[in-house]
């Protein structure tokens, strides 16, 4: 009867155990391995190993939804180095939260990498979707955080932009394809060369920008109605300078995220309860005159014209032949000679977007 007892106490004891295995930190004295999860305190976000549905043989780290849309990955540590099987081990060391691809120590394959020692290290996932690495001691100043290192989702409090002082500049590197999440063509980022303004690249090429800050917007995207739901800022001082949506107290229910894809989209989610599904309310790139460039130097581009462009008041196509061919990225040039004192001067041009911001 007391063997049985024991027993018994024994295996209430590893229930407890395994059921801890939900809590949303991870210390130094613990390791995940594949098929544990970590759940953020309300119960917001899991994270884990998984994979994507026509690739199962690759295992990534990674966090997604847990209480809608269970399976919409939001951040993915390791995307470059998949695990093939189900081996990949997650620790937390004093530098930082590290993944294995076996029980072996010498095996990693991603690391969070802090230069500096922690006394006490600990990793949480927040209820934001953050996952961070602190100092046990002091959980208020996170040592490390995974919004600062951003994958294809932006999600609100996250900031999108640089630190001068910290050197963090917080990007967009979409997936490759909706199952390979290894960075593809498109980046996405606050550009630093000249007045802060978002630019979208496909390779070393621009594809869009935005146009700087005007207050409420940035001047090349289109004058927004209160949604109700959340608002955006611009933030710019001597060493920042980022983006970032904040969710109104009135609706700290609702679900929204922005996400680019990996043909370079970004898009504005919002999750509709009624439906259990994302709903699309805005995208960045609606019409063909958000191409860079489109239309030369000196020339505008008009959606409701066609052909598209047109060169400015005192401007003609600067190689007639191309323009005529649909080719505008020479642009336009003076059709007079100017003379400056003889009446010439500058010409009132509204609805467009501001000239772009870089330094040559």
């Amino acid at each position: 009867m007391e063997g049985t007892t024991i027993n018994l106490f024994s295996s209430c004891l590893l229930l407890i155990l395994m059921s801890s295995s939900a809590a949303d930190t991870i210390t130094a004295n613990q390791t995940i391995t594949d098929g544990q999860k970590i759940v953020s305190a309300r119960g917001e976000f899991e994270m884990g190993f998984f994979s994507y549905e026509h690739s199962p043989q690759n295992r990534y780290f990674g966090i997604w939804y847990k209480k809608i849309s269970s399976g919409t990955v939001i951040w993915v540590a390791n995307r470059e180095t998949a695990i093939a099987n189900t081996s990949g081990v997650i620790r937390v060391t004093s530098r930082g939260i590290v993944v294995s691809s076996s029980q072996s120590t010498d095996n990693i394959i991603w690391s969070s990498n802090y230069l500096r020692s922690v006394d006490n290290p600990v990793a949480q996932l927040l209820d934001s979707g953050n996952l961070v690495f602190v100092d046990g001691n002091d959980k208020e100043n996170f040592v490390w955080q995974s919004f600062d290192y951003p994958v294809d989702n932006f999600l609100p409090g996250m900031k999108f932009g640089y630190d001068l002082e910290s050197g963090i500049d917080r990007y967009f590197l979409p997936y490759k394809s909706d199952d390979d999440p290894s960075p593809g063509t498109y980046i996405h980022r606050i550009d630093h060369n000249g007045y802060p303004q978002l630019i979208l690249w496909k390779d070393s090429d621009v594809l869009y920008r935005t146009g700087p800050w005007v207050g409420n917007r940035f001047s090349g995207n289109t004058v927004l109605k209160p949604n109700g739901i959340y608002t955006n800022r611009f933030v710019i001082t001597q060493t920042e300078a980022y983006y970032i949506s904040d969710l109104l107290s009135s609706s700290e229910s609702a679900i929204t995220r922005l996400t680019l894809t990996p043909d370079g989209e970004a898009r504005r989610l919002i999750w509709n309860r009624e439906k259990q599904d994302w709903t699309l309310i805005l995208t960045l790139q609606v019409t063909d005159c958000e191409r860079y460039g489109l239309c030369g130097l000196n020339g505008v581009c008009n959606i409701n014209t066609t052909p598209r462009c047109q060169c400015m008041e005192g401007f003609d196509p600067k190689v007639p032949e191309e323009w005529a061919a649909a080719d505008w990225s020479n642009g336009c040039s003076h059709n007079v000679q100017l003379e400056c004192g003889n009446g010439d001067g500058f010409m009132r041009s509204s609805g467009v977007k501001l000239p772009d911001t870089r330094w040559k």
